[in-house]
């Protein structure tokens, strides 16, 4: 007797009720003027050594706020405040490996979105879970470093294909790490078409071409 096969059907994607509060806070980022980026990158890769850049380099001409997703802890959403950011607000997740739309629209009561006209969200360090959660944001940006090698893209393609721009930092220390720059891109470019800025934080190499894509956008 063959055994008996039961099939679920799903009616509503998982995620369905975290999407719909996506499009609203997007709706209401466009409302208030402020362009909002999600910027999701490994652990000690630099995204905060990224958006403190940017800030030192921006913030006489624009509005800067930063929400800092982290599992514990406020380092990060110090240093931004330091380089200049208007505003910041730290969400711990206690565990969660990435934001989900919720923790974005409860964070926002903290902040003045009137008084910015930019926006990062600084996500849970992590290339796999942040990748399929709509957080409202305009453009999602992955950033990568040398340091990790180059078969991040062949490692984990979905948020490279799902990016809108991508960063790979710590090009200053290429030549000292098992980076191969040609397959790098051969994997990368198999998944999109996306622009790459090569930079580094440390010694502010290729900044100036990541300043001036990101305020084209804005």
């Amino acid at each position: 007797m063959e055994p008996e096969v039961k099939i679920v059907r799903v009616a509503r994607r998982v995620q369905a009720d975290n999407d719909a509060l996506a499009r609203a806070l997007r709706r209401r980022f466009d409302e208030a003027g402020v362009r909002v980026f999600n910027l999701i990158a490994a652990p000690g890769a630099g995204k905060t050594s990224l958006i403190r850049r940017t800030i030192e380099q921006l913030r006489d001409r624009y509005r800067i706020g930063v929400l800092e997703g982290d599992i514990a802890g406020s380092i990060d959403t110090a240093q931004v405040l330091t380089a200049g950011a208007r505003d910041a607000v730290q969400i711990n997740t206690g565990g969660t490996c990435h934001l989900e739309a919720r923790m974005i629209d409860e964070a926002l009561a903290q902040l003045d979105l009137d008084a910015l006209d930019l926006l990062f969200i600084e996500n849970v360090g992590n290339l796999i879970c942040p990748t399929h959660w709509d957080l409202g944001a305009h453009y999602t940006i992955c950033l990568v470093s040398a340091a990790e090698g180059h078969d991040k893209p062949l490692k984990y393609p979905a948020i490279f294909a799902r990016s809108d721009a991508i960063v790979l930092n710590k090009i200053d220390l290429a030549s000292l790490c098992d980076f191969d720059r040609e397959q790098f891109y051969l994997h990368l470019r198999a998944l999109t078409r996306a622009p790459v800025f090569e930079l580094s934080c440390r010694t502010g190499e290729g900044l100036e071409a990541w300043i001036t894509w990101l305020t084209n956008v804005l």
